[in-house]
């Protein structure tokens, strides 16, 4: 374990030492902002109406605004976790620091676990920046913690997710833009999912919304944590990050 976290301790303080990484920083916090005042604007609205009618329930925070709001972060972790990822193994190729990972006595398990921790770490970097809204929440609004905790499990599970396939596409091609291309149309893909399911015949479309990273990622920002939502973003990240060990055990042994 002492190999893995002093590779994943490398991958954080190399993250940071680029400029991708503060610009990831960055763009979450300008973009959440901006998310957060037009979401707010559009709440204040549809809260005023709703006081305005006798028939009209009052509305409900977690519903308007929460979760609304931290499902419009996967746009934002569609684009930031790929350009995260993007050096994790393609860089070392280039600069030739995988080579001495490889003929140094660490296992490829050790050396994918501790890319992707250490690639999960910045990301947490990343999430802890953003808990001030959690607390205008509580301000604005009497918020179900809950559903806090269930959204911020939520990405943590998706970034999780973008991350392996971000590890993955690493790993095949030794460009990194490539690799930021190619994770990018994968999770694009399977983004698209959840919009082809509702035009699919009968069975496919509960295959298809089975499929779909969106629909797990939105079920879980509304509370509901179900067994098939964490069995699917596990399942997924652990084959994409098989594919990943797979690919560097060839390099290694086959090459």
């Amino acid at each position: 374990m002492k190999a893995v976290f002093s590779i994943a301790k490398r991958e954080v303080g190399a993250i940071f030492s680029t400029p991708i990484g503060w610009t990831c920083l960055a763009a979450l916090l300008l973009m959440t902002g901006f998310f957060f005042a037009w979401m707010l604007g559009l709440y204040a609205e549809t809260a005023l109406q709703a006081a305005a009618s006798p028939w009209d329930d009052p509305v409900n925070v977690n519903d308007h605004l929460v979760a609304p709001f931290f499902s419009s972060w996967a746009v934002i972790l569609l684009f930031a976790c790929p350009a995260i990822s993007m050096r994790l193994i393609a860089g070392d190729r280039r600069d030739g620091s995988l080579e001495l990972l490889m003929t140094s006595p660490i296992s490829t398990t050790q050396i994918v676990a501790g890319k992707y921790l250490g690639a999960m770490g910045f990301v947490c970097i990343m999430l802890g920046s953003t808990l001030h809204f959690p607390v205008m929440f509580c301000w604005l609004g009497d918020p179900d913690p809950g559903v806090l905790a269930s959204c911020y499990l939520a990405i943590l599970f998706m970034s999780a997710a973008f991350v392996a396939v971000g590890l993955a596409a690493s790993s095949i091609t030794e460009s990194q833009l490539v690799a930021l291309l190619m994770s990018f149309a994968v999770l694009l893909g399977f983004w698209l999912l959840g919009a082809a399911d509702s035009q699919a015949p009968g069975v496919f479309s509960k295959v298809l919304a089975h499929a779909s990273l969106l629909d797990h990622m939105e079920s879980l920002a509304r509370g509901a944590i179900h067994l098939r939502d964490v069995v699917y973003f596990l399942t997924f990240s652990g084959f994409f990050l098989f594919v990943a060990h797979q690919r560097i055990e060839w390099m290694r042994w086959g090459e």
